[in-house]
């Protein structure tokens, strides 16, 4: 399984992907998108084009999106919001499974502590994907929310295989 993981905002948007064979995790790739333009409208649009282009090289089953936090700055948040959506809709468009996570959650999968710093989250993360190189830290993240997504799939088909074993 082929997992995209998301983390989104309008100015730079990160990126990766993971293959997942049993409880085996590897590195395929990450990066960054950079908005561009001046208006809102613009640099959403960039950053649309942009991830549907990582999609169409990438080729992933299903994607995972980190959930937006709510800061002080209510403009800022619904910038993010924004961004969050092309998230959305861009593996939707394609016809796959997005999960969606909360940054606590993420954390708790990748180190095990949901308030665990973010360079615990890095990390750990380079400790699951042996000589990956991130592309920049919102590319890390990204990487974590795919492990994370990665996690919860494997505990859901083991479930699922008990439930078929106890019928």
């Amino acid at each position: 399984m082929r997992v995209l993981g998301i983390d989104p905002g309008l100015r730079n948007l990160g990126w990766g992907v993971i293959d997942v064979e049993g409880v085996r995790l590897r590195h395929v790739a990450n990066g960054t998108l950079h908005s561009q333009g001046q208006d809102l409208a613009t640099r959403l649009l960039s950053l649309h084009v942009q991830l549907t282009d990582v999609l169409a090289r990438m080729t992933p089953d299903c994607a995972a999106v980190e959930q937006t936090f709510v800061n002080k700055d209510a403009v800022a948040t619904l910038k993010l919001g924004h961004a969050r959506a092309i998230a959305l809709l861009v593996p939707a468009q394609a016809g796959l499974t997005v999960g969606e996570y909360a940054p606590n959650a993420v954390k708790k999968a990748v180190v095990g502590v949901g308030k665990a710093a973010k360079v615990q989250v890095d990390h750990m993360v380079k400790m699951q994907l042996p000589g990956a190189v991130m592309d920049s830290p919102d590319a890390a993240d990204a990487l974590a929310v795919a492990i994370c997504h990665a996690f919860h799939m494997q505990s859901a088909g083991r479930l699922q295989a008990a439930l078929r074993a106890a019928e």
